[in-house]
């Protein structure tokens, strides 16, 4: 029974994804021009085999980049191409900030970035469970394997650092990707490198080892809420064995 779930699970996600792009294209290209009346939310979700609310997530996402817009009563619109130009240009700017913000990130503390890793990184599973295809737990659990097999302790921290930058692509939510981003470029400064070596002792790394494997097995099993325990229990003993206390 929960393997038919996870089937339907992971062809709503899909259905979700077919509909963005075709959106997005469709309004490029111009096949969809400008003031034609989008159909229903219903008739969208039976065409792409969605689920309502992951409709009502893509036609957010197009109107807040200005593909589209909503008129209560009377339905959704597309909009001119050069709104559409227009909130490009507004996408690109916002992106430039993120990446002069991500230059400054790198003064960030190995304490400000665990606080913050706790109150932002258990909130992936809810979107892990629903949008996470096959190739995205393959990914995982060979993150897993070659961090298991690490012979030093760098070698270690890579393929941990990228397991968790994998849960991040496997929300296919493009914020979470960025926080991650910004998450591994304080890991690889001296200080988070000198008390990792400092506090991973080989009982320690067996831990995380096993709380990995937990933690993907919950996702993989789409139980969002256990996985979120786990993962919030894995970064609080980090925490703990980085700083005491």
């Amino acid at each position: 029974m929960g393997d038919v779930e996870t089937g339907k699970i992971s062809v709503r996600a899909e259905g979700a994804r077919a509909l963005a792009s075709y959106l997005e294209e469709a309004i490029r290209t111009g096949r969809l021009r400008e003031g034609v009346k989008l159909p229903a939310e219903r008739e969208l979700s039976e065409e792409f085999g969605a689920s309502r609310g992951a409709v009502r997530r893509v036609l957010a996402d197009l109107k807040g980049r200005g593909f589209i817009t909503q008129v209560v009563g009377s339905g959704t619109f597309v909009l001119p191409q050069k709104d559409v130009a227009a909130a490009a240009v507004r996408v690109e700017a916002q992106n430039a900030q993120v990446m002069h913000g991500a230059q400054e990130v790198v003064q960030t503390s190995p304490a400000e970035l665990m606080e913050a890793r706790l109150l932002i990184e258990p909130l992936m599973p809810g979107l892990i469970v629903r949008y996470a295809t096959a190739a995205d737990f393959a990914r995982m659990v060979e993150c897993i394997e070659r961090s298991e097999a690490a012979q030093s302790i760098e070698e270690f921290e890579k393929w941990d650092g990228e397991l968790h930058k994998t849960f991040a692509l496997a929300t296919h939510n493009s914020f979470f990707l960025r926080v991650l981003e910004l998450t591994n470029e304080v890991r690889e400064q001296g200080e988070w490198g000198r008390l990792k070596r400092k506090s991973l002792t080989a009982e320690r790394r067996a831990e995380y080892e096993a709380q990995h494997r937990a933690i993907v097995d919950a996702l993989r099993d789409r139980d969002a809420d256990l996985a979120c325990e786990l993962l919030t229990g894995h970064l609080k003993q980090i925490r703990h064995n980085l700083f005491g206390g």
